[in-house]
């Protein structure tokens, strides 16, 4: 019952409800980033999530648009603002995801959803991770986050989508409380200490 109907009205509820809470903050964010990115203060990227059912992901933009004199964008380490970087840290480029969660494209905790590029390299097993909607936070973000190698971040996703409960949820909601306060196991730049899963498993 919990998995089939609580869980979504949880996380239409929470979503609502923090929304309405937060907004302040939400706005005082967007107004920094506009003058920041000089007018872009959100980042939408298509991505896989229920049955692999393609949504936009919402985030704040932590980097600028800068490129190279070919034209090509530079390097995520050189286009991260200062403002981008705080931002990451705190985990505040999340909360635009707030409404992914309201509108039943997310939920609260579930594996995050990845890169489009990503599917043909999942084995059939860590397929499993979009039986369900992905997450804002999950089990393998309190379980070390991009820290992980992928093999046990996968296995992380599966894990929990085999054993959903309502008493692990409260679990992974504290831990990640926990970890943002504190500032644990964030990675501001993730492809500094981890491989795309693309080119991890191409080799």
């Amino acid at each position: 019952m919990y998995k089939k109907i609580i869980k979504r009205g949880v996380d239409f509820i929470g979503s609502l409800f923090l929304i309405l809470l937060l907004m302040p903050i939400f706005l005082t964010i967007v107004l920094i980033l506009s003058i920041a990115n000089k007018g872009a203060c959100f980042f939408v990227q298509k991505r896989p999530g229920k049955d692999k059912k393609i949504f936009k992901i919402v985030k704040f933009k932590t980097m600028n648009d800068k490129k190279d004199s070919q034209g090509n964008l530079l390097s995520d380490s050189e286009r991260l603002t200062s403002i981008g970087r705080f931002i990451r840290k705190t985990s505040l480029d999340e909360l635009p995801q707030l409404f992914n969660v309201l509108k039943g494209e997310m939920s609260f905790i579930g594996p995050r959803p990845l890169l489009i590029r990503y599917l043909p390299y999942y084995s059939d097993r860590e397929n499993k991770r979009h039986n369900i909607r992905p997450g804002i936070t999950g089990l393998a973000q309190v379980s070390g986050r991009n820290l992980l190698h992928w093999d046990q971040r996968l296995a992380k996703d599966v894990f929990y989508v085999e054993n959903i409960s309502l008493k692990q949820d409260i679990q992974i909601v504290l831990l990640t409380i926990k970890k943002v306060l504190v500032s644990e196991d964030i990675v501001v730049d993730p492809s500094s200490v981890l491989p795309d899963l693309d080119e991890y498993r191409k080799k």
